[in-house]
């Protein structure tokens, strides 16, 4: 990765943060939590990872993406719209009736959602019964989830998991957003996934740590998944909760709530002194 190359990512990934506030407060409801701390992933994913066509949303071809932890909808439309899918205007009809861009992600009505996710451990099994069909079809696209540290407390996670060890979906990468939190509270007090990395290797995947906001990091992670042979891969991002907006990181209260007017100036003040910290460098 160049040099230029990262600060164009550094600079969208301010950018998704910017409509993940927009879209949240506009909704006044949602979870931006989540979505922050995932939003260098998006970034990462949608502007330099995925074969994928915004012109052409159901191309045939493309890398699938399912956003396993659908709460954190906001991000994923702020990428998606950024890159071209639907413009970014829309971001602000977040959850707003007859609006297609509704509180979990809707294959059916928003370009460039691979599928509708939304009751937790769902979309990731929904993902490795993608990277199969892929493989029997003789595709070469990859199928990548993104699931929450919350979400991994889900039985039916494990059962994708062994699914995708067991028929050696060396084609599918699943990424685990550990944040630390979820909407009780941290994940080590409500009911502990720990140790993250070992259980996912006695699963039979390839695992890589990486923190989850470092591009080089990321670049490294997803190089060595398509390198990998014969066994899934997954990806553990250690995250910040909140990421970006001095107020919300660390804390679970942002799990699932908007900010208010004066709380909406602050964020994106900070996240505009971001960018243009970016744009200088």
């Amino acid at each position: 990765m160049t040099a230029s190359e990262k600060k164009q990512l550094m600079a969208m990934a301010c950018r998704v943060r910017m409509g993940v506030v927009e879209g949240t407060h506009s909704a006044k409801a949602g979870h931006p939590g989540g979505s922050l701390s995932a939003a260098d992933l998006f970034t990462y994913l949608y502007f330099k990872e995925l074969n994928v066509d915004p012109k052409n949303p159901k191309w045939e071809d493309r890398d699938r993406f399912v956003l396993s932890k659908g709460h954190t909808a906001p991000g994923l439309y702020a990428a998606l719209a950024n890159r071209g899918f639907f413009p970014v205007d829309d971001l602000s009809t977040l959850r707003h009736i007859d609006s297609y861009l509704q509180g979990h992600p809707n294959m059916n009505t928003v370009p460039g959602v691979d599928m509708s996710t939304g009751s937790l451990g769902q979309g990731v099994s929904c993902a490795a019964g993608m990277a199969l069909a892929a493989r029997r079809m003789g595709k070469s696209c990859r199928v990548y989830a993104l699931l929450g540290d919350g979400e991994i407390q889900e039985g039916q996670v494990w059962e994708a998991l062994m699914f995708a060890a067991h028929y050696k979906l060396d084609n599918f990468c699943a990424i685990v957003d550990n944040n630390g939190l979820q909407i009780d509270g941290p994940i080590d007090q409500v009911m502990s996934p720990y140790p993250i990395p070992e259980k996912l290797k006695a699963f039979g995947f390839s695992v890589i740590e990486i923190d989850g906001h470092d591009f080089d990091q990321m670049e490294a992670a997803f190089e060595q998944a398509k390198a990998t042979k014969g066994v899934p891969t997954a990806i553990v991002m250690k995250t910040t909760k909140g990421k970006g907006v001095s107020y919300m990181e660390g804390q679970a209260g942002w799990h699932g709530k908007a900010p208010n007017d004066e709380e909406y100036k602050i964020a994106m003040k900070e996240l505009r002194a971001q960018l243009a910290e970016v744009e200088a460098m």
